[in-house]
């Protein structure tokens, strides 16, 4: 992993970019922002991909694998954080002593000095963002956007618009939050994570503090969330809103009905609004009431924010369902935190019926895995009837000894709820020998665990026949 050097000196002008990793959905959205504005976009990334196809077609010049012959005649170099230092084209570019920067100063030096709402949190930020820029859109703003998924209904996840205002999902993994130049915060909660980074969870909270009291007009902030109450007391800003069941709220959920795409009450002083959204679980209901808060903040009233929201339909790769064999629904989710986890499978359950819920459980990380592999099993054995524990994917990690998915199954209570199963056709096959008719498999985790879905779904459609 590069850990991003944000000291480092921002091009004032960029003609020609290269982007090594340009395939994630943060890098790729990224890159479309870059030719919407006129510049030449090359890039790399180690695998093909539909974003590496889109973006060809919208002109940019794209490579797999990575070569320094490709950087080509661009004049600054962008990068994820995710990269290894000997990327050749990293160190190339570096030789040559080009402007190396990493993709949120790119972020950075497209936003220039326009109102930017800047969306953070440990869970739901993507999710959040979506159902700020689709309401803005009903509303008949048109914002620039970009976010860390794809919105469903926009099949995007940037976009320039012809409104200055700018919407983000700003990253507090690596702490490049702090670099924006924001006008309204949205803290959907501080759920302490990628302490490889922060090194502490105080040197984490100290973080969210520092880029809540940095926004210019307002910080909308979560009621709910024992780490967003504790940035909450820290700061000093002079225009805090809260959002949340509690009493105190300023945007207070209330009312909410689970079974289905959930539906609620907001409520803003003596005002309320009954809202229906489209997608299910409580927790896009709280998402929901961050987002109308956020709206309230640019000047809407509760009324048209809160019909503005219900339109959302989700984002890619947020229960997002991928097919149905021999009554079988497959679903897939990001979910790669023990919370996450848990607010996917709620959500699941909301919807599924009698029928049961079988997760398909990828660890991310191998220190993840290390350090939260009990927590994963407790949700994992809460909240699903049974679980297929994959192996880890290691993302920018080395491996560590001893760290497996077996860490996460063998801290299951019953033995009899788990399978860990490291071969990815075998289980496949066990988990379409598992399920019934009406149940819902969903696959769990940020790296390539949806790329089982087909062998999964061949497997329920063989074992039907």
């Amino acid at each position: 992993m590069i850990r991003p050097d944000l000291s480092l000196p921002i091009p004032e002008s960029i003609e020609a970019a290269h982007f090594i990793g340009i395939g994630g959905s943060g890098m790729s959205g990224l890159a479309q922002m870059f030719l919407a504005r006129g510049i030449r976009v090359s890039g790399s990334d180690r695998a093909d991909s539909a974003a590496l196809r889109a973006l060809a077609d919208a002109g940019a010049n794209v490579h797999i694998g990575h070569d320094a012959a490709h950087l080509g005649d661009a004049d600054t170099v962008i990068h994820t954080g995710a990269i290894w230092p000997e990327n050749p084209e990293f160190v190339t570019a570096k030789e040559r002593g080009m402007p190396v920067i990493h993709r949120s100063q790119a972020l950075h030096w497209l936003i220039g000095d326009r109102p930017l709402v800047s969306v953070a949190g440990a869970h739901g930020k993507t999710t959040s963002t979506g159902m700020i820029v689709t309401a803005l859109q009903e509303l008949g703003a048109d914002p620039s956007f970009v976010n860390g998924g794809v919105i469903a209904q926009l099949g995007a996840s940037s976009g320039p618009g012809t409104d200055d205002l700018f919407v983000i999902e700003a990253d507090e993994s690596d702490g490049t939050f702090a670099l924006y130049n924001t006008s309204v915060a949205l803290i959907t909660n501080v759920d302490p994570d990628h302490l490889d980074h922060w090194g502490s969870e105080d040197a984490f909270f100290d973080g969210f503090v520092n880029f809540a009291d940095g926004a210019r007009d307002a910080v909308v902030i979560s009621s709910d969330d024992a780490g967003a109450r504790r940035v909450r007391a820290a700061l000093s800003h002079s225009n805090v809103t809260t959002f949340g069941t509690a009493d105190d709220a300023d945007v207070r959920l209330s009312d909410v009905v689970t079974e289905g795409p959930v539906s609620f009450t907001l409520s803003v002083g003596a005002e309320a609004a009954d809202i229906r959204l489209s997608i299910p679980g409580v927790h896009n209901a709280v998402n929901a009431a961050g987002a109308v808060a956020v709206l309230i903040q640019l000047g809407y009233g509760l009324e048209n924010a809160a019909r503005a929201v219900t339109g959302f339909t989700g984002t890619i790769r947020r229960f997002e369902l991928h097919g149905t064999e021999r009554g079988v629904s497959v679903f897939d989710d990001y979910a790669h935190h023990p919370t996450e986890v848990a607010a996917a499978l709620a959500a699941a359950r909301s919807v599924v019926g009698d029928g049961r819920i079988i997760a398909v459980h990828q660890p991310h990380t191998y220190s993840r895995t290390q350090l939260m592999s009990r927590e994963f099993a407790q949700v994992l054995e809460q909240y699903a009837d049974h679980t297929v524990v994959l192996d880890v994917y290691g993302a920018r990690e080395d491996p560590i000894p001893g760290v497996t998915g077996e860490l996460v199954s063998s801290a299951f209570v019953d033995s009899a709820h788990v399978r860990y199963v490291s071969d990815w056709q075998e289980a496949a096959e066990y988990t379409a020998a598992v399920a019934k008719d009406g149940d819902y498999v969903i696959t769990l985790g940020c790296g390539n665990v949806y790329q089982i879905i087909p062998q999964v779904l061949h497997a329920l459609a063989l074992s039907g026949s």
